[in-house]
């Protein structure tokens, strides 16, 4: 998974969240909880995802260094 692709999951259970404390979900705290953990662990996947793309990038325009 890619981090836009990533970002857009984010962005996503970004949203769900809203809308369930608009809906009032925010009581159910075992959902909220499972929730907020996907919300970590997809900012987690993020900026792992972000650095490795941005080190694959910066490898591929000025080469491996060597030594």
């Amino acid at each position: 998974m890619s981090a836009v692709d990533i970002q857009l999951q984010i962005q996503k259970l970004t949203a769900e969240r809203a809308l369930a404390s608009i809906e009032g979900l925010d009581e159910d705290v075992d959902y909220m909880a499972d929730l907020e953990e996907e919300l970590a662990t997809m900012r987690h996947a993020y900026a792992m995802a972000a650095v490795t793309e941005i080190a694959t990038l910066r490898g591929s325009l000025s080469g491996h260094p060597a030594g």
